[in-house]
């Protein structure tokens, strides 16, 4: 049994896994050396319905729900890891904001945009000072008559360059703490805010990361998301579902490099032999596969629960942490089993272990997700 997956969502990752293989897969390399976002593709994701799966048909989606969203994550991540977070991103934390927390009229507004990949949406939370620690923020929103005014920097904004729609958290009431945050809507094109120059990153080479300023940024009061004060609960809401999103990414990072090592120790021959005949070698592919295999079931277990409506925070941690550690893992295996040839772009596998290890970083360093499961184990104890 594999969670009992039903034909709709068999039907729909194989659907993504061809399109992954077929047009992704072969602009990998290109996409990792230019460090060029593939509009091309996108659009092409756009009129699939992909960047709009789990929107409901009401909103211009395809009303997939959370495991085939999730399948699409990672069948899109084993060709191109940087398509798979532009994919995340724009759904979890870009859409997901909107369709949770949204009025009708921001629904109506924004979401058939996102769904249709008409527009891309990202989320701007972290600053220079707020990074782990969310509550940190500096970004200020005052209001004034119908308006709210905004000032202040993000940093880190995955999608920045290409995004019609950020999802902005600043402090409304700083003497409230956490509870003073806001998270508000604001269009690319509003006089004030900047979008700075994407960053020169180690991996996932393609997909834009760039800092924002809002000088003097007016944002109408009706684009508060949610209440005034709700910010951070927002957010904390938004990033269990984004944890499994990037548990999701690192796992096809994870299978690519698996099913490039089995290739090529197949091929390639040491000592009159094939390496595949080597015990050592057959010992590191056996925990390889073990740890996606393990992987695998705590994506989707913590897939299932959050499908079903059921609290999942210490299951989506527990996913990100180990798959993005697997990831990690399970590359370096991978450049070690390809020898010389796996330090050579050539062989793909270098740039599969610069872009796993993001996967341990981001929504979420993996430090943050163990205090995140000791404390939920620790509550669950008493």
């Amino acid at each position: 049994m594999d969670f009992d997956w039903t034909a709709e969502q068999l039907a729909l990752r194989d659907t993504v896994r061809r399109f992954a293989r077929e047009v992704i897969l072969q602009r990998a390399p290109e996409i990792d050396e230019t460090d060029e976002f593939p509009s091309d593709i996108a659009k092409q994701m756009g009129e699939l319905g992909l960047l709009g799966l789990p929107i409901p048909e009401a909103y211009g989606g395809v009303g997939a729900d959370f495991i085939s969203y999730v399948s699409a994550i990672e069948e899109i991540s084993y060709a191109s890891a940087a398509l798979g977070v532009v994919l995340a991103v724009h759904t979890s934390v870009g859409s997901f904001p909107i369709l949770y927390f949204g009025t009708e009229e921001q629904k109506q507004t924004y979401l058939p945009r996102l769904a249709s990949g008409e527009w891309i949406g990202a989320f701007a939370l972290t600053e220079p000072s707020a990074g782990s620690d969310a509550g940190g923020i500096r970004t200020r929103a005052v209001r004034d008559g119908e308006d709210y005014v905004l000032n202040g920097e993000k940093i880190f904004i995955t999608n920045a360059a290409q995004a019609n729609l950020f999802c902005v958290f600043a402090v409304t009431d700083p003497d409230l703490g956490k509870r003073g945050v806001t998270a508000f809507l604001v269009e690319r094109d509003t006089p004030g805010l900047a979008i700075g120059p994407s960053e020169k990153k180690m991996g996932l080479h393609g997909s834009s990361t760039c800092p924002l300023s809002f000088c003097d940024v007016r944002i109408p009061a009706k684009n508060v998301l949610g209440g005034v004060g709700d910010g951070f609960h927002i957010a904390m809401q938004l990033l269990d579902g984004g944890r499994i999103g990037i548990a999701a990414q690192a796992q096809g990072i994870a299978r690519r490099a698996l099913d490039l090592s089995a290739s090529y120790v197949q091929k390639r021959e040491q000592f009159g032999h094939p390496l595949a005949d080597l015990q050592a070698v057959q010992l590191m592919l056996a925990d390889m596969a073990t740890k996606v295999e393990a992987a695998h079931w705590l994506i989707y277990h913590a897939a299932k629960m959050k499908s079903e409506g059921l609290p999942c925070g210490k299951q989506a941690s527990m996913a990100k942490l180990f798959a993005s550690d697997a990831a990690m893992s399970i590359a370096s295996d991978a450049v070690q089993l390809h020898g010389g040839y796996g330090y050579i772009a050539e062989y793909h596998v270098e740039q599969l272990m610069r872009d796993a290890k993001v996967t341990q970083i981001y929504e979420g360093t993996n430090q943050i997700q163990r205090i995140v499961i000791a404390r939920q184990v620790l509550k669950e104890a008493k």
